[in-house]
């Protein structure tokens, strides 16, 4: 495995330092800048432009306890849907933290949406025992928070928002974080600084099938990788159970969420037959944790042959719907579907991480100088199996913890110079070609195939050397484009979340593997 992907110690390198790097513009990556103290010098990265992430297409919410909550309920919740394996106390953190995070949303200007009465409007999602999840303009919570974000990160005038840049590495010196490499509009630059936080977001696009951006291909979780970094939890993959299946258009790539929260207000799954049939998986029905729901739709899907199943929202009437859910029925109206008369296909596609960079109740890794936040990171908090609307509180909660954490050691870290080190490809094209499209399609099918939803040993051990074999092809290569490393990127990430699934000796929640199902029966 090659160490450095590109030579940061070119003298075609430019160099620049910051106190702080943060990489990903999403929820995670500007709040973090936001709740740093405004002395410091910070740089957000963004890999496209800064509305090209998940936080911005987020529906469902934010799960939060506030005023007079029952918190352990709400920690009960999240280790129930999590099947028991979750960190505890960082879930104790995420609840306890809750009421803060929302606090600080509120000064920075987010408008939740409140009753008649001015309290918040609160709804359920799966596996949640009270109405504990907020939104902001119904079903547009990201959009909402990331604009209120977007706007105070830009008149903030010690962050700089960088569109286009490409992280690629992390460097090190004396085992210490110190930089990291990027393209910047395809040209390599050395960023230096005294602290970084990696808020890179998840690895949708490792899928054929995904509710993610195409931004999303685990390059923060290769970058650790590559840097040594310890991984946590990479075999829990979760699937949303309801991405939009639209009969007219090409279902691979990015599918639109159609929100748990949809769920939550009480509409109900059934198949191509029109007969509902949660209640044969499980006593929850519909509210049972996404895993549970999402196997439960697949196997409708293989009894039927069908790719889809239905979602019946149409027990409540056209002005409920189009307010409450503004942006899904928009989708579904361009769709000709009609949310308070008509069925919605739905089908189960790759949606949320819980594994990746393992990291404390600070967000700190294992190197000093880097943190990890958002769902690159892996605190612990979710177990085998997020519980619904829990994601955008973490980035928060464990957002401003890393915030907190550097702002009280950022002035006793030594500032170091670019390291002595001359490593990485030739920074020619060589006249190598690979196909790094074909690739990736190739990879996100075998992904979706075989480490999806329903896994098996062989299988999993098959694709396993089918990626270490491609591996070796692209490190035989001297390429620098952003497509290759992407491409690269991919196959670490897919690699190392087959080697976790085959070493866990156990299925369990989204981890669900029919060789050791069938065991443990």
């Amino acid at each position: 495995m090659k160490r450095y992907l590109i030579d940061f110690n070119s003298n075609l390198c430019k160099h620049k330092y910051f106190d702080v790097i943060i990489i990903g513009a999403g929820i995670a990556g500007l709040y973090t800048a936001l709740m740093l103290p405004q002395k410091l010098k910070i740089a957000v990265l963004s890999k496209k432009e800064i509305d090209d992430s998940d936080s911005y297409m987020a529906q469902g919410g934010i799960a939060a306890s506030i005023d007079g909550d029952d918190r352990e309920l709400h920690v009960k919740d999240t280790v129930n849907a999590g099947c028991y394996v979750n960190d505890k106390e960082a879930v104790e953190v995420l609840v306890n933290e809750s009421e803060q995070a929302i606090e600080n949303l509120i000064k920075l200007g987010v408008n939740f949406d409140r009753d008649s009465n001015g309290n918040f409007y609160r709804s359920f999602e799966g596996n949640h025992s009270i109405a504990r999840i907020l939104h902001v303009n119904g079903d547009s919570t990201g959009k909402g928070v990331m604009e209120v974000l977007i706007k105070q990160a830009e008149r903030a005038g010690n962050i700089d928002i960088i569109s286009g840049i490409f992280a690629v590495d992390i460097v090190e010196n004396e085992g210490k974080y110190c930089g990291i490499t990027a393209l910047h509009r395809g040209e390599p630059v050395y960023l230096g600084s005294r602290c970084c936080v990696m808020a890179s977001g998840g690895i949708g696009q490792l899928f054929s099938k995904t509710t993610n951006v195409d931004v999303l291909t685990g390059d923060g979780i290769a970058m650790a990788i590559r840097a040594g970094i310890g991984l946590k939890d990479m075999e829990y993959v979760q699937f949303h159970p309801t991405a939009f299946y639209s009969k007219n258009k090409d279902t691979e790539g990015r599918l639109f969420l159609i929100s748990e929260a949809v769920r939550g207000e009480g509409a109900v799954l059934k198949n191509i037959n029109g007969k509902r049939f949660m209640k044969e998986y499980d006593s929850r029905m519909e509210l049972a944790p996404r895993d549970i729901v999402a196997r439960a739709i697949f196997d409708q899907m293989k009894k039927t042959s069908s790719k889809y199943v239905y979602l019946d929202a149409t027990m409540y009437d056209e002005k409920f719907l189009r307010n409450r859910f503004k942006q899904i029925y928009r989708e579904c109206e361009d769709n000709s579907i009609e949310m308070y008369k008509d069925y919605i296909p739905v089908t189960p596609a790759e949606h949320y991480f819980m594994g990746g960079i393992k990291v404390d109740l600070f967000s700190r890794t294992c190197m000093d100088g880097l943190y990890a936040v958002g769902e690159c990171a892996c605190t612990g908090v979710h177990g085998a199996n997020r519980l619904a609307s829990n994601s955008l509180l973490e980035a928060l909660v464990f957002g401003n913890r890393a915030a907190q954490d550097i702002s009280e050691k950022i002035s006793a870290v030594k500032k170091y110079g670019l390291p002595e080190v001359k490593t990485g490809i030739n920074l020619k094209d060589g006249g190598q070609k690979l196909d790094f499209g074909e690739l990736e399609k190739s990879l996100k099918d075998l992904m979706e195939k075989h480490a999806g939803i329903i896994r098996n040993i062989e299988d999993l051990k098959g694709i396993l050397k089918v990626i270490e074999d491609a591996l070796l092809k692209m490190e035989a290569l001297d390429l620098k484009t952003v497509e290759f490393i992407e491409a690269y990127n991919m196959y670490q990430v897919a690699g190392n979340i087959v080697i976790s699934i085959l070493n866990s000796k156990s299925s369990i929640g989204s981890n669900y593997v029919e060789d050791y199902s069938k065991a443990a029966r």
